[in-house]
């Protein structure tokens, strides 16, 4: 082979190396991903080098097979040599002297830039590998301390993180694929794990062996990445490893079916597995501790009941799933619930029906029947916020007396959270207002912005990732606690962690009892044991109506017979959904035992 040939073919993998390079960098990072700018690169540049040797070698060895065997094995010995910092320019001199001077010079050129290359790529893999090795003795040091691990360094893991150092300066944090992107973001975020004092390792989660640590101390693995499949991977993955450890914990950062579905099954008594849902998580705890001003709220229009008057706008995850919440969470003796939702997708109302049919249904929705959940929901599809279309929309509504904003953008939820305030100061009403805002920093200073006369907005602002990523929300939850007490009426605890049907269900039975206190029920407080006749029955009646509303919520219906051998939960359908009165005797005392303190 010619030498311009092969001065071509190792000028061509050189910029094939730093193009791929560049192109790779540019995109998202993928876990197990074969071509990467750290394989690609010192790929490229060796393939270079071989290029520039092969004419060399094959000069001095001639023609023939066995000859060509040698120069492409010597070729690849002086490579490995050249990116070990053992390589003699010398030989590339020698060989340029009976070169061409314009050959010679581009000859030479390239291989100074290989030789240069070459080592730098070795010293920085070498780099890469005592990084682990520090971050291993770390871990190993850190033995005598509880361990959180976050599957990758983002906003979301290093708010939890820093909670968990609030809370615990011995815990011991540690995040994987943290890798040196020159990014700002990247480098923010890597100088605030540093502050935490925190364990960085360039490996993926899975890749490490956690049975270093100590049995008599917990584990905490979080699957938080920003890619939900790949967190739904490696939990898999840490299950198969660790699901027999009883120290250790696993919380994945997931809200589709499928996450249900894969760890609904986990049993035994070992890891304990715990699906996380950003959104549901949310709505959860903040009607668990905001959820008393709903009912604070509400209007005395001279009905005998007070009136509770909602407008959810943004009929997305998170109104949804508010909507749904409020359907149960607002069956309370003395109270009427109302619900304006607006979205400006056209097929807002079709979607929510197809999610909750029996809960939209006409024979249900906007209906009274004794012993039966009662809401009135009109949802207004096609709806522009921007538009005089839903001022005047809103101005039609009577009387409302609580506010949700949830547009999936900070600076459209703030301004249609001010408009909502104006327009409801123009009617003479001041309803509590909630809106969903993620940064951390504006929440601080829009909750205390007021106008130049000084009257406040009186805004609510929720999601923020300080507020919701917190210890208090997902390691240490009361809410989960108080739950699960709900649960052990009738249960066990395996149950309750396992099956997301018994967690969900636990939950929304807990923050109904927490608002029956809000309500100031007389029986709220009350053990099963204490009740009188007269507050059994109240409490099961108001109870079952609180059921009805959180099961169609769910998506269930009624399964047309009130015999048990009817209830299919794989097609949602349920045997119990009926009004109270209907009921078996032994189904009302079980809502006794479980809507009791």
């Amino acid at each position: 082979m010619t030498t311009d040939i092969c001065l071509g073919i190792s000028l061509a993998f050189l910029l094939a190396g730093f193009a791929g390079a560049f192109i790779l960098y540019k995109m998202p990072y993928k876990r197990g991903r074969l071509l990467s700018p750290a394989n690609w690169l010192p790929a490229a540049v060796f393939l270079s080098a071989l290029a520039l040797f092969f004419p060399i070698y094959g000069q001095q060895f001639g023609p023939g097979p066995v000859n060509l065997l040698k120069t492409l094995l010597i070729s690849v010995h002086t490579v490995i040599r050249l990116f070990v910092l053992d390589g003699d320019f010398v030989i590339i001199d020698e060989f340029t002297a009976g070169l061409a001077p314009a050959m010679a010079d581009a000859f030479s050129a390239t291989a100074a830039i290989v030789y240069v290359l070459g080592p730098i790529l070795t010293f920085g893999f070498i780099l890469s590998f005592f990084k682990n090795v520090t971050a291993y003795r770390d871990l190993l040091l850190s033995f005598r301390s509880d361990l959180y691990v976050f599957s990758e360094l983002n906003e979301r893991s290093l708010a939890l993180a820093s909670s968990i150092r609030e809370g615990s300066r011995r815990s011991t944090i540690v995040f994987t694929e943290v890798f040196d992107q020159e990014e700002e973001n990247a480098l923010e975020l890597r100088e605030m794990a540093k502050e935490l004092k925190a364990i960085c390792f360039r490996k993926d989660i899975v890749d490490i062996n956690w049975d270093l640590h100590r049995d008599s101390r917990n584990v905490y693995l979080f699957a938080i990445g920003e890619n939900e499949a790949e967190n739904i991977e490696q939990s898999v993955k840490l299950v198969d490893h660790y699901g027999s450890k009883q120290n250790f914990r696993l919380f994945i950062f997931a809200s589709g079916a499928e996450s249900e579905m894969l760890f609904s099954a986990i049993s035994g008594d070992g890891m304990r597995v715990r699906r996380i849902n950003p959104v549901r998580s949310l709505i959860d705890h903040s009607l668990y501790h905001t959820g008393g001003e709903i009912f604070r709220h509400a209007a005395d229009d001279g009905n005998p009941e007070k009136l509770i008057s909602a407008v959810l706008i943004g009929m997305g995850q998170h109104g949804t799933e508010m909507l749904k919440a409020l359907t149960w969470m607002c069956q309370m003796d003395g109270y009427r619930l109302e619900i304006n939702a607006f979205d400006k997708d056209p097929l807002a109302l079709e979607k929510l029906t197809l999610q909750c049919p029996e809960l939209m249904a006409p024979e249900r929705n906007g209906t009274r029947e004794e012993g039966e959940a009662h809401y009135h929901i009109a949802v207004h599809p096609g709806v522009d916020v921007s538009t005089m279309d839903f001022q005047r929309k809103i101005q039609a509504i009577d009387r409302i007396t609580y506010v949700f904003v949830a547009l999936g953008n900070d600076s459209r939820n703030t301004q249609t959270a001010i408009t909502m305030r104006m327009l409801s100061e123009r009617k003479g009403i001041h309803p509590y207002i909630q809106s969903i805002l993620y940064s951390t920093s504006k929440k601080k200073i829009l909750e205390t912005v007021t106008d130049y006369r000084g009257h406040s907005y009186d805004i609510h602002f929720i999601g923020d990732l300080r507020s919701s990523y917190c210890t208090e929300n997902i390691v240490d939850s009361q809410l989960y606690q108080v739950a699960l007490q709900r649960h052990l009426k009738w249960g066990d605890e395996r149950e309750f962690w396992a099956y997301e049907f018994n967690f969900h269900s636990s939950i929304a039975a807990a923050i109904h009892l927490e608002m029956r206190k809000v309500c100031g029920m007389p029986w709220a407080g009350k053990k099963e044991s204490e009740l009188t006749d007269q507050e059994r029955d109240a409490l099961e009646r108001l109870e079952h109506r609180r059921w009805n509303a959180y099961m169609r919520s769910e998506g269930y219906i009624y399964s047309g017979s009130i015999e048990k051998s009817s209830r299919n939960d794989l097609a949602k359908l349920h045997n119990n959904l009926v009004p109270y009165d209907e009921l078996p005797n032994k189904i009302k005392h079980v809502d006794s035992i479980v809507g009791s303190e």
